[in-house]
C-alpha cells in the first residue's frame, strides 16, 4: 500500500506541475487584464454580435469575463444587470460550453491536441446553441430573479490588482493539486488492484457508442464529473502508460470540451432562476451526438484508407 501511495503521489505532483505551469501565468495575466482597457475593448468589439443570438449589448460583459476567467466571474457580471430568464439561459448555455477558454484550451493542448481546435469547438457550440435557443424558444420573457448572489468589490490600485492576480493564480494551482493528487493516488490504487479493468468493462457500451476504446474511459468519467483540466491531467497519464491512440485522445477531448464538470457547472446556475435540467441535457446530448458523429466519420475514413492501401498493394503485385 505505501508503494501505491508513493507512486500515485509522484504522478499527481508531475501532473500538477505540468498543468500548473500553464494555469498560473494565464490566470495571473487574465485577472490583471480584467482591470485594464483590454477586456473593455473586446466587449465593445463583441457587442454588435449580440443581436444575432438574442442578447442585449450588456451581455458581452458576462460572456467575455466567463470566457477569459471562469463561470463565477461570468455569473458575478450577470447579476449586475436586469436580464430576462431567456437571456440568462442563453448566456448560461454559452458559458457552459466555452468558459475559462484560455486555461482549459491550453491545458488540453498539453495532451497533444491543438489549442485552437479545442477553443474552436467550444466557441462554435456556444454560438450555435445560442442561435438555436433564440430561434426556437418563445418563452422566458419574465425578469430573472437572482436569489442571494452578491457582487464582490473590485480592488483599488495597481498593487492590489497585482496581489489579487497572484493570489487567484496561486489558489488555482492549490485547488488543482488538492484534486489531482488524491485523484492520481486513487487511480493508481484502482489500477494496481485491477479495478480499472472492471470499470472499463462496465463503461464499454457507452464508450463503444462514442467510438472510443476502453482504455480512455476513465478519462471521460473524470472529466465529465470533475472538469476538463482534471480529465486532461488523467489523459496525460493515460497516453504515457495505457497507449491511448490519437483518435481516442481527440474523441475524448471533443466529448469533454462539450460536456465536463456537469454537476458543478449545472448547480452554480440555480441561483440565477433559470431551468437547469434543460441546460444539463443540452450539454450531454450535444457531447454524445457530436463525439459519436466524429468517431463514425473517423472510423469510416480510416477503414477506406486501409482498403485503398490494400487494393493498391495487391494491384501492384
Amino acid at each position: 500500500m505505501p508503494g501505491i501511495v508513493q507512486r500515485g503521489l509522484k504522478q499527481g505532483l508531475d501532473v500538477t506541475w505540468s498543468l500548473g505551469k500553464v494555469i498560473f501565468p494565464i490566470t495571473l495575466l487574465v485577472t490583471v487584464l480584467r482591470f485594464t482597457p483590454v477586456l473593455k475593448w473586446i466587449m465593445e468589439w463583441i457587442t454588435p454580435l449580440m443581436k444575432w443570438i438574442g442578447l442585449p449589448g450588456e451581455a458581452a460583459i458576462p460572456l467575455v469575463l466567463g470566457n477569459f476567467l471562469n463561470l463565477y466571474a461570468g455569473i458575478g457580471a450577470i447579476v449586475s444587470f436586469d436580464f430576462s430568464v431567456k437571456e440568462v439561459f442563453i448566456m448560461a448555455v454559452m458559458m457552459s460550453f466555452s468558459h475559462n477558454l484560455l486555461i482549459e484550451s491550453t491545458v488540453a493542448s498539453k495532451v497533444g491536441v491543438k489549442w485552437w481546435f479545442v477553443a474552436g469547438i467550444r466557441l462554435s457550440l456556444a454560438f450555435l446553441s445560442a442561435i438555436l435557443i433564440n430561434a426556437f424558444w418563445q418563452g422566458g420573457s419574465e425578469l430573472a430573479q437572482y436569489g442571494l448572489i452578491t457582487q464582490q468589490p473590485d480592488p483599488e490600485g495597481y498593487v492590489a490588482i497585482a496581489l489579487l492576480g497572484v493570489k487567484t493564480a496561486f489558489m488555482s494551482v492549490v485547488q488543482l493539486a488538492a484534486i489531482v493528487i488524491p485523484l492520481m493516488v486513487g487511480m493508481q490504487w484502482l489500477k494496481e488492484k485491477n479495478w480499472l479493468n472492471l470499470f472499463s468493462k462496465w463503461l464499454a457500451p457507452f464508450t463503444r457508442v462514442l467510438g472510443v476504446e476502453r482504455n480512455a474511459s476513465m478519462t471521460l468519467v473524470a472529466g465529465l464529473v470533475i472538469g476538463l483540466a482534471y480529465g486532461a491531467g488523467l489523459m496525460i497519464q493515460a497516453v504515457k502508460e495505457d497507449g491511448v491512440s490519437k483518435k481516442d485522445m481527440y474523441l475524448s477531448l471533443i466529448f469533454l470540451v462539450s460536456c465536463h464538470a456537469v454537476v458543478e457547472d449545472t448547480l452554480i446556475f440555480i441561483p440565477l432562476g433559470i431551468p437547469v435540467w434543460p441546460l444539463l441535457l443540452i450539454r450531454l446530448v450535444t457531447a454524445i451526438v457530436l463525439t459519436a458523429i466524429v468517431g463514425f466519420v473517423w472510423n469510416r475514413t480510416t477503414s477506406k484508407g486501409k482498403e485503398a492501401t490494400y487494393d493498391h498493394t495487391h494491384s501492384s503485385i
